[in-house]
């Protein structure tokens, strides 16, 4: 005898399923300020972050865009964290966006161009690009 299982039932049953599978989480991380607890912090939630859903067997997607003072964070021999940036970066699945509209106020300032690190990419705005994330879906973190 062939059982016929109610739609409603199976409908149901696919967020199990999905469960099961694995999901993948969406993180953007702001830091717009140039405080090294603040940069620790923010690498600290990515770290934690990564580490609770890799658990879960989950994937996380992770965005740090620092602009205005937290630009410090990402340029070269400014950081106080970039040794931990460059090591991070190879474990995490973590990319870092440095602020255009910073770097062109920078760049004007001291007449000299901004040397960022190896693992920072520039958009055109740090505030525009973390609106452009929450809506695609990620969450927002602020250390």
């Amino acid at each position: 005898m062939i059982r016929m299982i109610p739609l409603a039932a199976c409908l149901a049953a696919l967020p199990l399923l999905a469960m099961a599978e694995g999901q993948t989480h969406r993180v953007a991380i702001h830091v717009d300020q140039n405080d090294p607890q603040v940069m620790t912090m923010a690498l600290n939630n990515a770290e934690n972050v990564a580490a609770h859903y890799r658990e879960q067997g989950d994937e996380v997607v992770i965005e740090l865009v620092a602009y205005g003072p937290g630009l410090q964070m990402l340029i070269v021999g400014q950081s106080p964290v970039e040794d931990r940036i460059e090591t991070m970066s190879m474990v995490l699945p973590m990319t870092f966006a440095a602020c255009g509209n910073t770097i062109k106020g920078l760049e004007r300032k001291t007449g000299a161009p901004v040397a960022l690190l190896e693992e920072a990419h520039v958009v055109p705005s740090g505030v525009v690009r973390l609106i452009e994330l929450q809506e695609a879906g990620y969450a927002y973190v602020k250390p």
